[in-house]
């Protein structure tokens, strides 16, 4: 999937406009001055507003699901801002809203 690599500063929400943070970035490539994140990198996700009883939630982790298919940094594929994830419990998706707009792959 093609897009804009993702760094540590991206703004990734869940659909309940909780903040979702990578726990472990990727200092081997950089972009924009920030570390990258890889694909395998849960994220965790604070503030989502839907309530406990409903539909399993509120949200707290995210995984991602897609990344890079030709760009990988340590063997692993990068995040890019098409990429698809899903969170835990809720099941919905992680929204990414903003990222660096200079550097893209593949």
């Amino acid at each position: 999937m093609p897009g804009f690599l993702v760094h540590v500063g991206a703004q990734v929400m869940c659909l309940h406009a909780g903040q979702a943070t990578p726990t472990l970035p990727n200092p081997r490539v950089t972009v924009s001055g920030q570390p990258t994140v890889l694909l395998a990198t849960p994220y965790l996700v604070a503030g989502c507003t839907l309530p406990p009883p409903a539909a399993n939630g509120p949200c707290v982790t995210g995984q991602w699901l897609s990344g890079t298919t030709r760009v990988f940094s340590n063997g692993q594929p990068l995040l890019v801002q098409s990429s698809q994830a899903i969170c835990a419990p809720s099941g919905t998706p992680l929204l990414i809203i903003a990222t660096q707009p200079r550097v893209s792959a593949i």
